[in-house]
């Protein structure tokens, strides 16, 4: 086993190694480690650390002394921002129904200022943006500037103005009844705020220049589907690029190469392409951006330098510049065998906060320092997990009933032949999402009940072409359902799980694929469990906004809400063919799915006399954000899981 060099704020004495699996806590707390950010200056290293219910924030000296604590509770803490190497900004987030707005309660964001030198943590806005001096023309208007005090419309932008580093954020502020996107420039040694610019009725985004101007902006009319990415001219905006599209809308990404030119994604008939749109409006050619998931930017320049994806289940890593791909090649190779995943760095790039994860031992933050060409341990994400406690995770490969190929990750329990396991189907969310081989506690917690577990790239998951993911569209509860019980059978006929004791869990999407293994692809599983899952999909869309309206339709495969079809697919109005039991859990503050999607199918199944329970979680969001009710679902799943398909 590696030596790690544990925070000591969380050292944990093991007096001996048990035979037996671990907790199911230490699967289902939260991470010892969430994340971990480096300051500009590469000095000090800011934690997001957890006993496994309440967080922290450890501020720890990368050259080695004493760290300091910061106690967050519950708090849900989203991100970390350095503004210099002296002010730390707290991104958290909670659920609330704010006086005075229409509408269901929503996850709002709050910023925070951890003062490093103060030792002091302060509310980002404390006094409300009217009542400030903005030091900009729109002082002593006649239009009423109004905004909710502390909530943030986006993630801190930070720019090195004067030689001092300055943080951007965005919010939403209340002009002439209308909320509109508000750039606030924050000085957070003499606490002034000043409006930067406000957006429109119908600005989506904005893009923060170099020199801390707001160079770039999108609209989007969600009725029309008109899409315009706007540029400064002179004291005003011309449209440089425009669509109409009511789904798969282009979008901003960032700065361009060059600092002045604006990166955009757009969809084309392979996929989506970057441009880079100079600032007279000329659109570049698509870049040869081939397997590109997300774009890496320089921490200080903010200019993309690189492209990371996820091929197959290799995690890639490519920089412009062949001097970057040589760097990441050296740390790759530092740890060979492992997958590793860029966590942040420093503005020079020579100190790398890297997350390894080791299929033998978990996954771990490492700082690497390129200077002195050395590695150090900071610790694992999940402490109390020792490599015994960890199963092995398996690529699979099958083709579904229409000969489609598709992928999965099969996690076999410790200590078993892979032969007439018991099985539990984990399918993801989204849909438009994936699985990846990388550390999952859910199936990790699972298998370490002697389940072997099935996780399937169902057609419709993102990461494998565009082709795969519109393979998926009007196939909602249809073969995105069946996709998963053809991996059922196809491990069935390699004889590694045993037909007859198979039950299948899931959150979200993946909460709906449960019940809908329950009520439309029947026959196959034993036992259900939804988490935040869809059971009645007409009055799920009735309630999205039009954007949402047209994705769910989309992949649900309807034109409008009076389809029938869409009860042909929804699990409440087949409640008459449950034959197995259902646990459903659902978190009260769910912004997502709402509560009462679990509630009326919990109703209409105890009406039929079908075997039902229902948890709801007090305070829980979508996400299972909190320690303590994300802990209590795992330990739910697993009594009901193993009470109707025992594993021995």
């Amino acid at each position: 086993m590696r030596v790690l060099g544990v925070l000591a704020a969380l050292a944990v004495a093991f007096a001996g190694v048990s035979a037996m699996a671990a907790p199911l806590a230490a699967y289902g707390g939260l991470p010892t480690i969430d994340a971990i950010e480096i300051s500009p200056d590469g000095s000090t290293l800011a934690v997001i650390v957890s006993d496994g219910k309440n967080r922290g924030i450890v501020l720890r000296p990368t050259a080695g002394g004493p760290q300091k604590t910061y106690p967050v509770g519950a708090s849900k803490v989203r991100r970390l921002d350095w503004v210099g190497s002296d002010h730390l900004i707290v991104t958290t987030s909670q659920t609330e129904r704010l006086i005075g707005w229409t509408g269901d309660k929503g996850e709002f964001s709050l910023g925070y200022v951890l003062d490093v030198k103060a030792q002091k943590v302060s509310p980002l806005f404390e006094e409300s943006l009217e009542k400030m001096q903005t030091g900009t023309h729109f002082r002593g208007a006649s239009t009423q500037i109004t905004d909710p005090l502390n909530i943030l419309a986006g993630p801190p932008e930070v720019r090195v103005i004067d030689g001092k580093p300055t943080v951007f954020v965005e919010k939403i502020t209340f002009k002439e009844g209308w909320g509109v996107i508000t750039v606030v420039r924050a000085d957070l040694k003499s606490g002034r705020r000043d409006i930067v610019e406000f957006g429109e009725r119908d600005t989506r985004a904005v893009l923060l220049g170099p020199e801390g101007t707001i160079i770039a902006r999108s609209d989007y009319d969600a009725k029309s589907g008109r899409w315009a990415l706007k540029l400064r001219q002179g004291g005003g905006w011309f449209d440089a690029r425009t669509a109409v599209a009511k789904l798969d809308r282009p979008y901003m990404v960032g700065l361009g190469r060059d600092g002045t030119s604006v990166l955009i994604g757009e969809l084309e008939a392979g996929g989506y392409v970057l441009r880079e749109v100079s600032p007279d409006g000329k659109a570049s050619e698509p870049l040869d951006v081939r397997n590109g998931d997300d774009v890496i930017f320089d921490p200080e320049t903010r200019r993309p330098i690189g492209l990371y994806a996820l091929v197959g289940d290799e995690g890639r890593y490519t920089f412009f510049a062949e001097r970057d791909q040589k760097v990441w090649a050296a740390v790759k190779a530092a740890f060979k065998g492992d997958a590793v995943d860029l966590a942040s760095w420093s503005n020079d790039r020579q100190k790398i906060v890297v997350l390894v994860d080791s299929a033998a031992e978990g996954p771990a933050y490492a700082l690497v320092d390129l200077a002195t060409r050395k590695a150090e341990w900071l610790g694992p994400q999940y402490e109390k997990l020792m490599p015994e406690d960890l199963s092995k995770v398996q690529p699979v490969r099958f083709k579904a009933r229409d000969g489609l190929d598709l992928t999965g990750y099969l996690t076999l329990p410790n200590g078993r032949e892979a032969r007439n396991l018991p099985l539990v189907v984990l399918a993801h969310g989204g849909p438009e999402s994936r699985d990846t081989p990388g550390f999952d506690w859910w199936s990790q917690a699972i298998a370490s009940r002697g389940y072997a577990v099935l996780r399937v790239n169902y057609r419709g998951s993102d990461g494998f072409g565009r082709a795969f993911v519109e393979a998926g569209y009007g196939q909602w509860g249809r073969m995105m359902q069946t996709d998963l019980s053809d991996g059922v059978r196809y491990l069935a006929a390699q004889g590694m799980i045993d037909p007859k004791r198979v039950c299948i869990a899931g959150a979200s999407y993946g909460g709906y694929a449960a019940l809908a293994g329950a009520t439309i692809d029947t026959g196959l599983y034993r036992c259900a469990v939804s988490v935040a899952g869809v059971s009645d999909l007409r009055k799920l869309v009735e309630d999205e906004g039009r954007s949402a309206k047209r994705y769910w339709k989309r992949f649900m495969g309807v034109e409008r809400l009076s389809d029938p079809a869409l009860a042909q697919i929804s699990p409440i109005t087949h409640v008459d063919k449950v034959s197995i039991p259902i646990l459903m859990v659902h978190g009260r503050d769910d912004t997502v799915v709402p509560l009462e999607q679990s509630e009326i199918m919990a109703d209409a199944l105890r009406k039929a006399g079908k075997p039902v329970e229902l948890i709801v979680q007090k305070g829980e969001d979508h996400w299972l954000s909190r320690g303590e009710t994300r802990g209590a679902t795992l330990e739910a799943t697993m009594a009901f899981v193993e009470k109707h398909n025992p594993p021995n």
